[in-house]
């Protein structure tokens, strides 16, 4: 069953109280990187029980982990990768353990999520991020190039050392695609930005713990039609980030979650048709009158409207049934 989860993080904040009083009780969760005592390490069995423990006390069930301990020697091919991906076995281990399904993971190299702008103006004087390849600065790394087929040859060792593992904890690996799905970006290769990229990563090392995480403001500039692509997908998606963009990979800008390219309640009906048996967050948030833009795209408030909005989809299509 399609379930509404919020990212709250490891340690108590505003966001708390406001998703349980939006009727949110799932959470997806960080990692303790600000809760580590003498001797631990982050992927610890430890400090992510204190970290599912202070969830739970306030009322949340932990679904996911969406954050990463240090990658990029992995991702890169990079003496020190075979002490990261240990690392992740051992945070994959610790999460089958503790219940913790779903790590959503990525394969961008020496940066994440890139913008250009955290403060585009948008409705009524809210703002929201966006991207211009032309303003991309030329110092974004000082890393030298990489191209994407390194990144593939990659890739298929770090599956194939912790897909095992994975299999052995039923923890899904959920591929967050990249953001923006385009490449090169500052002379560094990106792999996840294609319908066709995301079925090779299937077949590199077939596996039911080799999962989607079915970002949709990725997914909606690497196809005119998403809700298809969805259906294509179909099991093989372990997460969803519910948003929006306008625009093209080279320039768009993040949207109100009613007012993007994409056919909303066209994806929560295909989420119904596919049997989704999971959680579904909201991501990338304007920023609204009365709220901060420090953390642009996650503020406050603007959850609240993306948290209402879903709800309003999901109980209209799940009244519905399964279509024939």
């Amino acid at each position: 069953m399609l379930e509404i989860a919020e990212f709250i993080s490891p340690m108590p904040s505003p966001v708390w109280k406001l998703a349980l009083q939006a009727g949110v009780n799932l959470a997806v969760g960080g990692l303790p990187f600000d809760d580590l005592r003498p001797g631990e390490q982050l992927t610890d069995h430890a400090p992510l029980l204190r970290m599912k423990q202070r969830y739970e006390e306030a009322g949340f069930s932990l679904r996911v982990i969406e954050a990463r301990p240090p990658l990029n020697k992995a991702k890169r091919g990079l003496p020190g990768r075979d002490e990261e991906i240990a690392t992740v076995c051992t945070l994959i281990e610790n999460m089958g353990k503790l219940g913790i399904p779903v790590w959503c993971y990525e394969w961008m190299t020496d940066f994440n999520w890139v913008r250009t702008n955290m403060a585009t103006p948008s409705r009524g004087g809210s703002v929201v991020t966006s991207f211009d390849l032309d303003d991309v600065p030329a110092d974004l790394t000082t890393n030298p190039p990489i191209d994407e087929e390194a990144l593939w040859v990659n890739l298929v060792y770090f599956l194939k050392a912790v897909l095992p593992v994975a299999e052995k904890a039923n923890v899904k690996l959920s591929m967050h695609p990249d953001d923006p799905p385009l490449s090169p970006i500052a002379g560094v290769g990106r792999i996840m930005r294609s319908i066709e990229n995301y079925q090779r990563l299937l077949e590199l090392v077939p596996s039911p713990m080799n999962s989607i995480t079915m970002c949709q403001g990725n997914f909606t500039l690497m196809t005119d039609d998403l809700p298809r692509a969805i259906r294509k997908f179909g099991k093989v998606i372990s997460f969803i980030h519910f948003r929006d963009v306008r625009g093209v990979p080279k320039k768009f800008e993040e949207t109100w979650h009613d007012s993007g390219k994409t056919d909303m309640l066209a994806c929560m009906q295909a989420y119904r048709d596919i049997g989704f048996d999971g959680v579904l967050r909201p991501d990338h948030v304007p920023t609204v009158e009365g709220d901060s833009n420090v953390n642009a795209g996650y503020s406050a408030f603007g959850r609240l409207y993306a948290i209402g909005y879903i709800r309003g989809l999901q109980q209209a299509v799940f009244a519905q049934g399964v279509a024939p």
